[in-house]
């Protein structure tokens, strides 16, 4: 296994949380595996993985509601305590939204946000209006959406005044509408209140364009951890790749026709290709013959099944003349070439 690019350095000053060393082992199976990493004030970082990665119960360890088996969490220069050490779990300054969040039933909003309310009038009003429920205050709890529902809870977590929120799939279950108004929500609550956020998602959209940086979790273990380009771009595997959408995998075998491109080194390994890094070019000799197998149209794009080098090979494209059976003629650019 190789990695990317190596955690950058930073000084204690702007460090606020601090993963050192964590493991934790239940019924005699190891759910995380040396768990280390950084944090600084206002960067935002997404975790990834598989289902049972051990995600969920990172950020479990990180608030301080599972107790790691070894190693420490230390935030704001101090230890968070798991709940063998504390009569009631948590650490301040730290909240979590699982994906398990209850309101209390028959209150009206203002009512459920009255009695967790840390801040001062005029503060407590702008959260509301960056959590976008300044409309929802009169409405009883029993009659909100989901979606409603879930920034309500997320806005009563955030009048304790944290410096830091997790944030355990937030997206999941909601309609596209519902899940566009949370996106504005986190970012704005990162950019206007100011409060360090980590967010778990299965959907790269969700997680692309908005985290500083990125660190991928197989088996409890953080396989990789980077900027999202070059999680997306250079991932170290097959699974990370997986993880952030469609790729292409021509063997070493099959890889060497392809560079014989200016440019593209040979290397005895093999070579992955995102779908949109191919070029469908116009005349032949530019390009590499493929049949096309299938078209299925995405709204803003089409994803074209070539059958090339023996492989079915996916090419994203705008273009909208193609049908099964064209034969089309494809290159790649150099750098959007990642061997693995």
């Amino acid at each position: 296994m190789h990695q990317v690019t190596p955690p950058k350095k930073v000084t204690a000053a702007k460090t606020l949380l601090q993963v050192s060393g964590i493991h934790l082992q239940e019924a005699g199976s190891w759910v995380l595996q040396d768990i280390s990493f950084s944090q600084e004030k206002r960067q935002k970082i997404a975790i990834a993985g598989e289902t049972g990665s051990g995600k969920s119960t990172l950020l479990q360890t990180i608030a301080g509601l599972v107790q790691p088996s070894s190693g420490e969490v230390r935030f704001a220069q101090k230890r968070v305590k798991g709940p063998q050490e504390h009569l009631i779990p948590g650490h301040p300054g730290i909240v979590y939204l699982s994906q398990q969040f209850e309101l209390p039933r028959f209150l009206r909003v203002e009512q459920v946000l009255q009695y967790a309310n840390k801040l001062g009038p005029g503060e407590a009003e702008n959260l509301y209006e960056v959590c976008r429920i300044t409309h929802l205050l009169p409405k009883r709890t029993e009659h909100l959406s989901g979606g409603e529902r879930q920034r309500i809870a997320l806005a009563r977590l955030l009048l304790s005044g944290p410096q830091l929120l997790l944030l355990d799939e937030p997206f999941s279950n909601l309609d596209m509408v519902h899940k566009n108004i949370l996106k504005a929500v986190i970012r704005d609550i990162s950019e206007s209140l100011q409060i360090t956020c980590i967010l778990i998602s299965h959907d790269p959209q969700d997680t692309l364009a908005w985290a500083d940086e990125i660190l991928v979790m197989q088996a409890g273990k953080v396989i990789q951890r980077g900027t999202p380009e070059q999680i997306y771009r250079q991932p170290v595997n097959v699974y990370t790749a997986g993880l952030f959408g469609d790729y292409n995998l021509l063997p070493s075998t099959k890889a060497k026709v392809l560079t014989e491109n200016p440019g593209i080194k040979e290397k005895e390994k093999n070579m992955l290709i995102r779908p949109e890094s191919f070029k469908i070019v116009s005349a032949v000799g530019r390009g590499l013959a493929a049949k096309v197998k299938k078209v299925s149209f995405f709204g803003s794009y089409y994803l074209l099944e070539v059958a090339l080098l023996g492989l079915t090979i996916k090419v994203k494209t705008e273009a909208r003349d193609f049908k099964k059976g064209n034969i089309i003629f494809i290159s790649v650019d150099p750098e959007a070439v990642w061997f693995i």
